[in-house]
């Protein structure tokens, strides 16, 4: 059975393995980045303590720029969930599952 490819990203210090087409890593990568600098400023404010309730109130203010932006493309709702914005919310709620299942663990 082939294995499903795999990347591994760094969210918080914490490595995460994510799956993800071959042709999509990159992209993946540049997600990542993207909500660790989210979660980092988000941590650095001292506000929110908690790595799940931090990575919460990322995902809310990425959704936020996620409306604003289709907004003011003039779409006034969210993609269609077969774009890539749907597989990369995915795969955050992959990645959020799995580490809750970690904290549990």
């Amino acid at each position: 059975m082939n294995q499903p490819h795999t990347v591994t990203v760094k969210i918080l210090d914490k490595e995460y393995q994510v799956a993800c087409p071959e042709e999509q890593e990159a992209d993946l990568i540049v997600s990542a980045k993207y909500l660790d600098k989210q979660m980092r400023d988000i941590r650095d404010t001292g506000k929110v303590i908690g790595l799940e309730r931090i990575a919460v109130m990322a995902a809310l203010n990425i959704s936020y720029e996620l409306l604003q932006a289709s907004e003011q493309s003039g779409t006034g709702s969210a993609p269609p969930e077969g774009e890539s914005v749907g597989r990369l919310n995915r795969k955050l709620d992959d990645a959020l599952y799995q580490l809750r299942q970690l904290e549990i663990g």
